[in-house]
């Protein structure tokens, strides 16, 4: 896992599924809506452009497919300015598989790079959370569209 600069979010974990289930679950947004978005436009391919969308905050994001390598790495660009994630995957055996997720190519600095890779964090974390309840035990958390619930005020805002 390559870093292309310095500043980067990385969030990891294990999960109890083997590595084509785990990989499968990011490219199909039949699958990934249930810990992530909740609509995508289509499956990740190398070279094609999607969209996700976040429909609970009214929020969409294009998804710039960079790389597709079977059940090893997913590289896209995301979001304006864009930025890059690797998703990679690892088989540790044939029922599990650790994933390692990469964000990186930040221009902000200072006060706004620190807020941006502390969302970043915890966002990734999440989605990994999400994936893990979703794959090995069958039930949606509703982890992303609970985390900033109607009402409630993003701390430090």
């Amino acid at each position: 896992m390559e870093n292309k600069n310095a500043e980067f979010v990385e969030a990891q974990m294990l999960i109890r599924k083997p590595v084509a289930e785990v990989f499968e679950a990011f490219i199909d947004p039949e699958l990934t809506k249930h810990f992530w978005f909740t609509k995508g436009s289509g499956k990740l391919e190398t070279g094609k452009t999607i969209m996700w969308e976040w429909e609970m905050y009214n929020v969409s994001t294009k998804v710039v497919v960079k790389e597709v390598l079977q059940n090893r790495k997913i590289a896209i660009a995301w979001d304006e300015p864009a930025t890059s994630v690797d998703f990679n995957f690892e088989s540790l055996s044939e029922g599990s598989t650790y994933v390692v997720i990469q964000h990186y190519g930040f221009i902000q600095k200072d006060h706004e790079l620190l807020a941006i890779i502390k969302d970043s964090t915890g966002g990734f974390t999440t989605v990994l959370d999400g994936l893990k309840a979703f794959l090995e035990h069958g039930i949606n958390l509703n982890l992303i569209a609970d985390k900033f619930p109607k009402g409630v005020v993003k701390h430090g805002e």
